[in-house]
C-alpha cells in the first residue's frame, strides 16, 4: 500500500485534495505528522520519514521514497490511470510538464518571496518577478478556462494552491482569480476542510502524550 506523510493546512494538503478528487484516499494510508512551520509554530516530527522532516512525502509499495509536491501528484495521478494529466505522446503532454515543473521552480520562490518581502535582482534575474508569473498564468489561461485548456488537470491543482492558502498573495488579476475559483468548485473544499481539521486535531493528541 502507498503510504503519505501528511501534516494538515501544508503542501501535502493539495495531495490530499488530489487523492479525493481521484476517489483514491482510502487507497493510500495517510500517516499524520508535525512540521516545523515558518512562523516557529511546530517540530520536526520522528515519525516522518521524509529525510528532511517535511511534507509530502510518498513511499510506494516497494519501499521507494518520493519526495516534492509535483513528483508526487504525477506519480499518483499515474498509478491511478492518469485521470487528470495527459497521457504520453499528448500534444499537451509537454505543457504540462511544464506547469509542473514551473510550480517548484519559479512559482513557489517567486511567492515566498513575495510573502517574506524581499526584492533583490539575484531574485526576479533568477526565478522572474511577481509581475512575470501574472503574465505567464493570464497568457495561459487566456487559452481557455485551466491550463491545458478545456481540462483540469493535475497542474490546475498544484499551481492555484498557494493562492488558496494565501489568498493574499493573489494577484490582482481577473483570468487568475477566476481560475483560482475553479479550481476551487472542483475540489470539495468542505470535506477537504473537514479532513484537515480532524488531522489537527490528532497532533494535538499526539502532541499530548
Amino acid at each position: 500500500m502507498l503510504t503519505l506523510y501528511h501534516s494538515p493546512y501544508s503542501r501535502s494538503s493539495r495531495v490530499i485534495a488530489q487523492l479525493m478528487l481521484m476517489g483514491e484516499l482510502d487507497a493510500v494510508e495517510v500517516i499524520t505528522v508535525d512540521v516545523l512551520r515558518h512562523d516557529g509554530v511546530g517540530r520536526r516530527d520522528p515519525h516522518n520519514a521524509h529525510p528532511e522532516g517535511k511534507v509530502p512525502y510518498l513511499v510506494t509499495e516497494d519501499g521507494q521514497g518520493i519526495r516534492e509536491s509535483a513528483a508526487i501528484m504525477m506519480y499518483l495521478d499515474e498509478v491511478f490511470g492518469q485521470p487528470f494529466s495527459p497521457e504520453i505522446g499528448s500534444p499537451k503532454r509537454g505543457a504540462y510538464l511544464s506547469w509542473m515543473a514551473y510550480a517548484g521552480g519559479v512559482l513557489d520562490p517567486v511567492l515566498v518571496a513575495a510573502f517574506s518581502g524581499l526584492d533583490h535582482p539575484a531574485i526576479t534575474g533568477t526565478f522572474r518577478s511577481i509581475e512575470e508569473v501574472c503574465t505567464t498564468l493570464a497568457a495561459a489561461l487566456n487559452q481557455g478556462p485551466f491550463l491545458l485548456g478545456d481540462e483540469l488537470s493535475v497542474a490546475d491543482i498544484l499551481l492555484a494552491s498557494p493562492f488558496q492558502w494565501a489568498p493574499h498573495l493573489m494577484p490582482d488579476n481577473a483570468s487568475i482569480k477566476a481560475w483560482v475559483g475553479r479550481v476551487g468548485d472542483r475540489l470539495d473544499g468542505e470535506t477537504i476542510a473537514a479532513y484537515e481539521a480532524r488531522a489537527t486535531a490528532q497532533l494535538s493528541t499526539q502532541a499530548g502524550t
